[in-house]
């Protein structure tokens, strides 16, 4: 017997306390994130805003929105951030679902989203041609960053800990990892 697709009716159906995607017509739920998890999001974002998108010590150049709701083909994923370089969206259209990819995006790795994240999610992005992916995971205390190479992604380097970092494509920024995890207890 198959399965119908999901359809967006279903992601609005889901209680509030739960993240709906649609990935390859099958519906995934996710609870809301941990403050370990939202932690390092909202951390990245900061540091990333004012270099990148207001151009206070940076070049700017960028938008960043948090889970943005994205609506590539039939796929509807909401990576925990998101960036679009201003030559291609000068202002963010005022809308639930974006249909532009981003040019670079980050999913924050848990225990339940991460395999999603990783093997059902990347082939959509890769697809859709965004040209820069990060995965921080907060319990390993990594950053993965990948570069779109054709059709595929090309792992640039996997850091740690504390390491002081330049990473594609906001190498012109010295991201100390720390400050994604050093404000969460153990």
């Amino acid at each position: 017997m198959t399965r119908k697709p999901a359809t967006y009716a279903d992601l609005e159906a889901l209680p509030p306390n739960q993240v709906g995607e649609l990935v390859n017509g099958e519906l995934y739920a996710s609870p809301r994130p941990t403050a370990r998890h939202a932690s390092a999001a909202f951390e990245l974002g900061g540091e990333l805003r004012n270099p990148f998108g207001r151009g206070r010590g940076g070049p700017g150049g960028w938008l960043f929105l948090p889970e943005p709701e994205l609506h590539l083909g039939k796929d509807v994923l909401v990576p925990d951030l998101a960036g679009w370089r201003r030559e291609r969206v000068p202002k963010m259209p005022d809308v639930v679902g974006i249909t532009m990819a981003p040019d670079w995006l980050c999913e924050v790795l848990s225990p339940s989203t991460s395999r999603l994240d990783r093997f059902r999610k990347l082939p959509i992005y890769a697809r859709e041609g965004v040209k820069h992916v990060w995965l921080v995971d907060p319990l390993q205390y990594t950053l993965e960053v990948f570069r779109l190479e054709g059709t595929h992604y090309l792992l640039l380097g996997t850091h740690q800990d504390a390491e002081t970092v330049y990473a594609e494509p906001f190498e012109a920024l010295a991201l100390e990892l720390r400050v994604l995890w050093d404000d969460i207890a153990e």
